[in-house]
C-alpha cells in the first residue's frame, strides 16, 4: 500500500481480488466518494471519487458489472439504494436490514452510486414503447414532497421524447432520483440512480420561478439522456469528456426546444456562448473541447467542454441534416454500445452513415479559441449578382499560437426591399442556405439577384464564431421586422445594440455623454408593439446584453464605461418607451399561474417591462404593488430584482419582507443572497 494507491504484483492472468476497506464518510467534507449529507449517505464518483471509497482501477475505460449489498440500521436508513435492479432484501438482528442491487450493464466506477437515508418518496410508472413498465421514484427531504411533481413530469417527458426523437428506450426496471442539498454538481447520471442538487428537483409556484421550472426540466432531461450518451456508451478517457457531455447538452437543448420555444431556448444557449464561453476562449483557460493535457481532472468541467462541445455537435447536425444525423447516431450505438469510446469514434460514425467528409471539421475538437468571420459584400446591378467574401481567422490562444482554417457552416438568407426572400442560386442551380466556409478567404457569388439585397447572416448561430459585418442601422431595423427566422430577428436587435453600445463606450472614454439615436429606440418600439410576434421572443429582444457579453466585444475591458453605457441605454428605453411599456405591462396580467410556455412568455415580457418602468418616476409605487399582488415566486423575484437594480426606496422593505418569510428555506433564500450579491449600490460592500 502506497500513498497514491495499492500495488499488486505477480498476479495470475485471472484472479478474484477481495479488498476490505474501512472509511469514515462523516469526516469526508470533499463531497466526493461516499459522504454524509444532512443525515443521509450519498456518493459522487465522477471523475475520480470512487478511489475515495475503495482501491480500484477507476479509469473510465475499465468497465465492470456491479453487484452492491448495503446493510444499515433500518430506523435511521429505511431506504438503501444503488445502481440497477433490486434483486434481494431482508431483515437482520438489532434493527438492521439489507438490500442488494445488481446492475446488468457493465459500467465504469464513476457511474457507481449509493444512497442510504430517510426520505419522502414520490412514485409513478412509465410504459416504454416496447410495453415494459418502469417504476419511477423520486426521493426528497422530509416535507418537500409537494415540490417534486414537476420533476416527475419532466422525467416522463424525457423518456417519451428520447423514444420519439432518437428511438432510445430505457433499459432497467426502475429509475430513481435522489435530491440532496449538498452536492458538488447540478446532478449526476449514475446508472439508474441519479443524485441531484435539490435546486434541480424541488419546485412549486410559491418557491420556484419560471426559470427554475425550465432549469429542472432541462437538467432532469440531461441526466436521463446520459443513460445512452454517457452510460451505455462511455468515455475511453477523460480527455474525451465532450463525447458524452457535448452530445448530451445538445440533446437536452433539443428536448427543451421541442417542448417549449425553440427560438427562446436557442437565444439563451447563445447568450451563454457569447458571454462566459467566449470569455473562457480568450482567457488563459482557453482549451479545445478535447484537450491534450490537464493538471486536475475536475478543472475540465468547463463551458468549453459542455456548451461549445454541444455547438460542435449542432454544427454536425446542420451539415448532415436530421435524417443523416439520426443514421449516424444509430450507427454509433451499433458500434459502441457497452464500450468506452472516443470523440473520433462518434465523428467516424457520422461520416460513415452520411457519406459526408468531416476531415477538416475534426479541427473543432483539437483547436481552441473563437473563430472570427469578417464579411464584405458587393452588388453588381448590371450582372444581377451579389458577392459575399468571408475571411476567417482564429486569434492565438495561450495554449495554441498557430491556427488553421476550420469548416464553418454559415447560414444566410437574402431579402428584397419588400421583405420577400431571394432564392440563392449559383451556376444556375438553387443552393442551400448553409454555406461551407473552408478557406482563410472565400467569395460566394449568387446569381439572379434583381436588387441590392438585405442579408441575414449566421442564422440560428450556425457556428460558435464572432461575426464582423458593417451593417447599417436601417439594415438591422429591416431584419428585426422581416427576417423569417426568429433567432435572426433577435440577433439583428442585438447587433443594433452592440453597434451603438460600442460607439458610446468610446464616447464615454473620450469624456463625452451617451447618445442614442431616435431610430434605434423606434426599432425596439416596433418590436414591443408587434402583435404578430411571440411575446416570449419580444421579451428576449427587449433584454439588453449583459456586461459580461459586452466585455467580450473589447480587447481591453473598461468595466466602468460599459456599466455606465448599459445603464444609460436601459434608462433611455424606460423613458422613451414608457407609455408602450406600461400598456404592455398592464395587458399581460394573469389571474392564474401555470407553467405552460404561453403563460411563461407573458410573465417574462411583463416582468421585463417592470424592470424598465421601475426606473421611471412611478417605479416605487408600481414595484411595491407588483410585489404585494404577486401570487407566485416568478413575479415576487421580478419585483425584488426591479427594486434592487433601480435602487428604489422600497428595496430594503421588500428584501426584509422576503427574508422574514423564507429564512427557513435555504433554497429559496439563495435568490435573496443573489440579489444582495449583485446590489449595484455604490456602498453595497457595507450592507
Amino acid at each position: 500500500m502506497k500513498e497514491e494507491g495499492l500495488l499488486l504484483s505477480d498476479l495470475p492472468a485471472q484472479f478474484e481480488l477481495l479488498i476490505e476497506t474501512e472509511i469514515n464518510p462523516e469526516a469526508n467534507s470533499s463531497l466526493e466518494g461516499l459522504y454524509l449529507s444532512d443525515g443521509a449517505y450519498c456518493t459522487q464518483c465522477e471523475a475520480e471519487g470512487f478511489r475515495r471509497i475503495t482501491y480500484y482501477l477507476d479509469r473510465p475505460d475499465v468497465l465492470a458489472k456491479f453487484t452492491t449489498k448495503i446493510t444499515a440500521d433500518k430506523a435511521s436508513f429505511p431506504f438503501l439504494l444503488s445502481n440497477g435492479n433490486k434483486i434481494g432484501e431482508g431483515e437482520l438482528e438489532n434493527g438492521r436490514h439489507w438490500v442488494q442491487w445488481e446492475d446488468p450493464y457493465a459500467k465504469p466506477s464513476y457511474l457507481f452510486a449509493l444512497v442510504a437515508g430517510d426520505f419522502d418518496l414520490l412514485e409513478d410508472t412509465f410504459t416504454t414503447k416496447s410495453g415494459r413498465e418502469v417504476a419511477l421514484q423520486i426521493f426528497v427531504d422530509k416535507g418537500n414532497l409537494n415540490r417534486a411533481p414537476h420533476a416527475m413530469t419532466s422525467l416522463k417527458n424525457s423518456m417519451k421524447w428520447d423514444e420519439e426523437r432518437f428511438g432510445l428506450e430505457y433499459d432497467l426496471d426502475i429509475y430513481m432520483i435522489v435530491a440532496v442539498d449538498f452536492f458538488n454538481m447540478g446532478a449526476m447520471e449514475n446508472k439508474g440512480l441519479n443524485v441531484f442538487n435539490s435546486k434541480f428537483v424541488l419546485a412549486n409556484s410559491d418557491t420556484a420561478t419560471d426559470t427554475d421550472y425550465l432549469g429542472i426540466e432541462a437538467v432532469i432531461g440531461h441526466e436521463y439522456f446520459h443513460n445512452w450518451t454517457g452510460n451505455r456508451v462511455t468515455c475511453r478517457d477523460w480527455f474525451q469528456l465532450s463525447l458524452k457531455e457535448g452530445l448530451t447538452v445538445f440533446r437536452d437543448q433539443e428536448f427543451s426546444s421541442d417542448l417549449g420555444s425553440r427560438a427562446v431556448n436557442r437565444i439563451n444557449n447563445v447568450r451563454i456562448m457569447r458571454g462566459p464561453q467566449f470569455a473562457e476562449d480568450c482567457s488563459p483557460m482557453a482549451h479545445p473541447i478535447r484537450p491534450e493535457k490537464v493538471i486536475e481532472m475536475n478543472n475540465f468541467y468547463t463551458l468549453t467542454v459542455y456548451e461549445k462541445g454541444s455547438e460542435v455537435i449542432r454544427m454536425m447536425h446542420t451539415l448532415l441534416g436530421e435524417a443523416n444525423f439520426q443514421k449516424g447516431m444509430k450507427l454509433y450505438f451499433e458500434r459502441h454500445d457497452g464500450t468506452a469510446a472516443t470523440c473520433e469514434d462518434f465523428v467516424k460514425a457520422m461520416e460513415d452513415a452520411s457519406g459526408i467528409d468531416l476531415g477538416q471539421f475534426r479541427l473543432w475538437y483539437s483547436q481552441s479559441g473563437t473563430p472570427v468571420l469578417d464579411v464584405t459584400t458587393a452588388y453588381d446591378s448590371s450582372a444581377k449578382t451579389f458577392a459575399m467574401t468571408v475571411k476567417q481567422h482564429t486569434p492565438a490562444t495561450a495554449d495554441q499560437k498557430e491556427k488553421q482554417p476550420l469548416l464553418i457552416p454559415f447560414d444566410i438568407e437574402l431579402y428584397a426591399q419588400d421583405g420577400s426572400v431571394i432564392e440563392l442560386q449559383r451556376n444556375g442551380q438553387k443552393v442551400d442556405n448553409v454555406l461551407h466556409v473552408t478557406d482563410a478567404e472565400q467569395t460566394f457569388v449568387f446569381e439572379g439577384v434583381n436588387e441590392a439585397p438585405k442579408v441575414s447572416m449566421l442564422r440560428e448561430f450556425s457556428a460558435p464564431v464572432k461575426l464582423n459585418y458593417d451593417y447599417s442601422d436601417e439594415e438591422l431595423a429591416f431584419l428585426m421586422v422581416h427576417a423569417r427566422n426568429e433567432f435572426a430577428r433577435w440577433d439583428a436587435g442585438q447587433m443594433l445594440l452592440a453597434k451603438h453600445i460600442k460607439a458610446n463606450v468610446a464616447r464615454v472614454q473620450s469624456g463625452e455623454s451617451v447618445e442614442i439615436p431616435a431610430d434605434v429606440i423606434d426599432a425596439f418600439r416596433g418590436v414591443l408593439l408587434n402583435k404578430e410576434l411571440d411575446v416570449a421572443l419580444i421579451a428576449e429582444v427587449m433584454t439588453l446584453p449583459s456586461e459580461n457579453e459586452i466585455g467580450g466585444w473589447f480587447d481591453v475591458v473598461d468595466v466602468d464605461a460599459i456599466n455606465l453605457v448599459r445603464d444609460a441605454f436601459k434608462s433611455a428605453f424606460a423613458k422613451e418607451l414608457e407609455d408602450e411599456l406600461s400598456a404592455v405591462y398592464h395587458t399581460l396580467a394573469q389571474d392564474e399561474y401555470s407553467i405552460d410556455h404561453a403563460a411563461i412568455g407573458k410573465r417574462t415580457l411583463r416582468n421585463v417591462c417592470l424592470g424598465y418602468l421601475a426606473l421611471n418616476g412611478q417605479g416605487d409605487e408600481l414595484v411595491n404593488a407588483h410585489y404585494a399582488g404577486s401570487k407566485n415566486m416568478t413575479d415576487t423575484a421580478a419585483a425584488l430584482g426591479a427594486a434592487n437594480h433601480a435602487q428604489l426606496p422600497c428595496r430594503a422593505a421588500l428584501m426584509q419582507s422576503f427574508s422574514d418569510k423564507w429564512q427557513h428555506d435555504g433554497l429559496v433564500m439563495d435568490k435573496w443572497f443573489m440579489l444582495q450579491g449583485c446590489n449595484p449600490a455604490a456602498n453595497a460592500w457595507k450592507t
